[in-house]
This record gives C-alpha cells, sequence and structure tokens, in this order.
C-alpha cells in the first residue's frame, strides 16, 4: 500500500510557475514509476507527466512539452512537478499516481488555476 500527499497547488498569473510534490510513504518509492495526471471541469483525467523507477526516463504530453519537468528524489520519496510558462488551459486538479506492474495508486490531488 503506497499513501501519496501531494502539495504546491495554487493560485497562479499566466506566464507564472508552480511546483508540486508529491509525498510517497508506505512502501518502496524505489519499486514504482510516478505519474502526474490533471483532469480539468467536464473533462477527462489525462497523463501530464511521467518518470521510471530509476528518473533516468520520462515522458510528457504534447501540450506540456517545453514548459513542465518531472523529477523524482529517492531519498526523499518524493517527486516533483515544476510547471513553467502557465497557461490558463493549465488549469485543474493535479493528482499524483504511483504504480508498478498491476498496483496503482493515487493522491488526493491539488488544485492549480491559472488566471489573471
Amino acid at each position: 500500500q503506497v499513501q501519496l500527499v501531494e502539495s504546491g497547488g495554487g493560485l497562479v498569473q499566466p506566464g507564472g510557475s508552480l511546483r508540486l510534490s508529491c509525498a510517497a510513504s508506505g512502501a518502496p518509492f524505489t519499486t514504482y514509476a510516478m505519474n502526474w495526471y490533471r483532469q480539468a471541469p467536464g473533462k477527462v483525467r489525462e497523463l501530464v507527466a511521467g518518470i521510471t523507477s530509476s528518473g533516468l526516463t520520462t515522458n510528457y504530453a504534447d501540450s506540456v512539452k517545453g514548459r513542465f519537468t518531472i523529477s523524482r528524489d529517492n531519498a526523499k520519496n518524493t517527486v516533483y512537478l515544476q510547471m513553467n510558462s502557465l497557461k490558463p488551459e493549465d488549469t485543474a486538479v493535479y493528482y499524483c499516481n504511483a504504480h508498478t506492474g498491476s498496483k496503482s495508486y493515487w493522491g488526493q490531488g491539488t488544485q492549480v488555476t491559472v488566471s489573471s
């Protein structure tokens, strides 16, 4: 069982930056690939970025490439999402996800609102 707690969301103006954090506990963090998803009102949840258990490989949705960076600190059991050049369309609830094999766990989500 893995517990995930997101933090770092908030209100930011277009063009601004935020860094989301997701602290994991309850299982060996290094065995899990980690992802960030987001869900805007009335839309399906979508994958934003992912990182392998080693941290060596990352992937991004086309809509955030060049603006968002996912990273992890295995010593701190934490995954991050650095979000730069934010746009109003980035407004959503952002969820942290941990998965390995058939097991998948979710955090409670953190709201990101991009508005002037």
